[in-house]
């Protein structure tokens, strides 16, 4: 398959979809650099490595925000059994996720421990299912918090009593994701895969209210996504990428494309430049560089929405780790995706 063709069929895919799709809240714009958030099934899903550690960084809404949104992921994950199973193997991994929000100082964590099933079929194609379980906890500092009851008709005043009261200040429960992915490698160029995942499978409660009802019961996510790797020359490998995530009827697009320019015999020096676009939101420029098994991504949501005009368009910032890694007994393993 000419690499031409796959960059039209993806182009194509990525326009019409566009078209029907409304945004939701901001999530990692370099969905693609936080596989095992995105999809339990990418554990040990690594085309051109045995094991990969990663870090990730957003800050948002600095601009109009006195405290902003600051978000840390750290995860990783390895390909193990390699030699028991027929043509397949296993992936292990863990992922740790904190967020900071707003002036009530609310403060998420997350920890998961991942596992997938990878299983080759024939010489071109690969399919993957996999799962993880985590503890989550979510905690609010209620002393710097503001109430509709509070306001003196000139300001808010939080030493004024309020008539809201919250039963606890801290909340802990366990989490379930589960997902699948499908790889296509018919040559030495062209590598596509797709993934679709279900977060919140067992539909966990989270409330700072004394609620014995099912408000607080944290809607299914799902998730799919569409990336591709193509190599156009010895210079030059494109990756279009396409994500969509809804959640309670609120629906995030976000499509683009990345480029790794070669600057060295081998591939390991690269410069990294893409750009993306999250539908009726942001315009998201990326750019970076590999050195080795190490890269180093920036990328910036520049605001294209109505927010634009409080934050002049200045949204969020990003920045991604990754290095991925070989066995010592296995330097030689061919890469399933292109490579210089």
């Amino acid at each position: 398959m000419p690499v031409s063709n796959c960059l039209a069929i993806f182009l194509l895919i990525l326009v019409v979809s566009s078209k029907s799709l409304f945004a939701q809240d901001l999530h990692f714009s370099q969905f693609f650099h936080s596989p095992l958030s995105t999809n339990p099934a990418n554990t040990g899903f690594i085309p051109d490595a045995d094991y990969r550690i990663g870090a990730h960084y957003r800050n948002q809404y600095s601009s109009i925000m006195a405290i902003p949104y600051k978000t840390v992921s750290l995860f990783g994950d390895a390909q193990v059994l390699r030699n028991t199973f027929q043509n397949g193997w296993l992936g292990l991994g863990g992922l740790i996720l904190s967020d900071v929000a707003g002036s009530g100082s609310l403060r998420s964590t997350k920890v998961y421990g991942s596992i997938a099933y990878h299983q080759m079929l024939g010489n071109s194609s690969l399919l993957s299912a996999g799962f993880n379980l985590g503890w989550a906890n979510k905690r609010i500092d209620p002393t710097v918090l503001k109430f509709p009851d509070q306001f003196d008709g000139k300001f808010f005043d939080n030493t004024l009593p309020t008539s809201v009261v919250l039963t606890n200040t801290s909340v802990s429960y366990f989490d379930m994701q589960a997902g699948i992915n499908y790889a296509f490698f018919p040559s030495d160029d062209v590598y596509i895969n797709a993934g679709y995942s279900i977060h919140h499978v067992n539909k966990p409660k989270e409330s700072f209210f004394n609620d014995q009802t099912n408000n607080g019961i944290i809607p299914m996510r799902h998730i799919g996504f569409l990336n591709a790797i193509l190599k156009v020359n010895s210079s030059v490998i494109i990756s279009p990428n396409l994500y969509y995530s809804n959640q309670a009827n609120a629906a995030t697009l976000v499509g683009g494309v990345l480029m790794n320019y070669n600057l060295a015999p081998s591939g390991e020096k690269q410069l990294i430049a893409g750009l993306y676009y999250r539908y009726k939101d942001a315009i998201i420029p990326m750019a970076g560089f590999q050195l080795g098994t190490v890269k180093f991504t920036f990328s910036y949501d520049a605001t294209a929405s109505s927010l634009s005009q409080f934050n002049n368009m200045r949204g969020a910032g990003e920045l991604s780790i990754i290095k991925n890694g070989f066995y010592a007994d296995n330097q030689d393993r061919q890469s399933l995706c292109p490579t210089f």
